[in-house]
């Protein structure tokens, strides 16, 4: 069993398989396609069945070693649902026979939204799937940078789809939309509510020092991302029962002394690892918009168990709390609820590596103290 130096060990708990390494979609942003690392070029466009069956032997092991109760797999691409609905089930399949007795698996599938039709919702949906949606807001032009190889614009498509999915509360597990800092947060905000997903996923597009996020237009100001955050905060925090937005109730969570359950604010150990197509174990795939080859571990799941995975350099470096930040992240009062911010935003190439703050620094402050001061006159 892996061991951390003075730490119990935290076993995987959640499992992103890669089921197809390429996309119907060439969004302007993405950092997997647009990125730095070309290790999709290489890999399968289609995980084969001994992989996939692998694989699941691995979850299994891990499981069983580990004595998990529950566990979370996570279909992804690329776009999963290149593959048809065959794949996505045999893998649901062989991991429920491979599973010991006593451990529950929750499945989702990440989409674009482009390939679902009905039929495939009620397949998904009866096999235990929860589907959950890629979209940058709920009109036409907030999803501008959503297009096809050719250009064409996805949301035709993507709009049935949700209409689809708010159908079936059962299966719709939720909208995952990157900001763009150019549009307007209210109008994102509330033509994303509109759609009447049960959870929002607010992410901060991946930079680092290296590589910084996109600049606001017009006048400059120090914390565009966190305004704008805390804009849709406000709609959010006195607009009533609506979805569930993540980053905010992450947020509050740690403001009141609970664990944080995501890598994009808090201190709690990573638990989530990758499977590409390939077998390849890896870490995850925020990784890749820093520099080439920032995820792998040269480890695959044909020759290494998950538990030597979890004593990899990679991976214990992201498991190893206020140690793996740097001096200026340890000294400031707000370490232990924003942790950083994402891993992959500290990045700087040279000798500091990621042992920097997030390059968010100062937006995750403007935001965190916001919900602090709405939260503190709420009590």
């Amino acid at each position: 069993m892996a061991v951390e130096t003075g730490r119990t060990t935290v076993p995987f708990r959640q499992f992103v398989l890669k089921m197809h390494s390429r996309c119907n979609l060439a969004c302007t942003y993405c950092y997997i396609y647009a990125g730095p690392d070309r290790s999709w070029r290489a890999r399968p466009r289609l995980v084969p069945t001994a992989t996939l069956r692998q694989s699941a032997l691995r979850i299994a092991e891990h499981a069983r070693a580990h004595r998990l109760r529950e566990i979370r797999i996570d279909l992804h691409g690329g776009e999963p649902l290149l593959t048809g609905p065959g794949p996505l089930l045999d893998q649901a399949a062989a991991l429920r026979a491979a599973l010991p007795a006593g451990c529950t698996a929750e499945f989702g599938v990440q989409t674009n939204g482009t390939l679902l039709t009905p039929e495939l919702i009620d397949t998904l949906g009866a096999a235990g799937f929860r589907l959950g949606l890629s979209l940058d807001g709920g009109t036409p032009g907030l999803n501008h940078r959503r297009v096809d190889h050719a250009g064409r614009p996805s949301w035709p498509a993507v709009s049935r789809a949700v209409r689809m999915l708010a159908d079936r509360p059962g299966v719709f597990a939720g909208i995952l939309s990157t900001i763009d800092i150019t549009t307007d947060p209210a109008e994102v905000y509330g033509s994303l509510r509109a759609l009447g997903p049960p959870v929002l996923d607010f992410l901060l597009p991946h930079a680092n020092w290296s590589s910084p996020p996109p600049a606001p237009l017009g006048p400059a100001r120090r914390t565009p991302y966190g305004d704008w955050l805390c804009t849709v905060f406000d709609l959010w925090w006195d607009g009533g029962p609506g979805p569930r937005v993540r980053l905010f109730t992450e947020i509050i969570g740690l403001l009141l002394g609970r664990p944080s359950s995501s890598e994009a604010v808090g201190l709690s150990p990573v638990v989530a690892l990758v499977v590409d197509t390939d077998g390849a174990i890896e870490q995850v795939d925020s990784l890749k918009s820093t520099y080439e080859g920032a995820a792998a571990t040269g480890l695959d799941v044909f020759h290494h168990s998950f538990d030597e995975a979890l004593a990899h350099p990679g991976m214990a470096a992201r498991r190893r709390g206020p140690d793996a930040l740097g001096a200026q992240c340890r000294s400031c009062a707000l370490m232990r609820v924003c942790g950083g911010g994402n891993y992959a935003h500290r990045y700087r190439a040279g000798p500091s590596g990621f042992a920097n703050p997030s390059v968010y620094c100062a937006d995750l402050e403007r935001l965190i103290r916001h919900i602090a001061a709405r939260l503190a006159a709420a009590m």
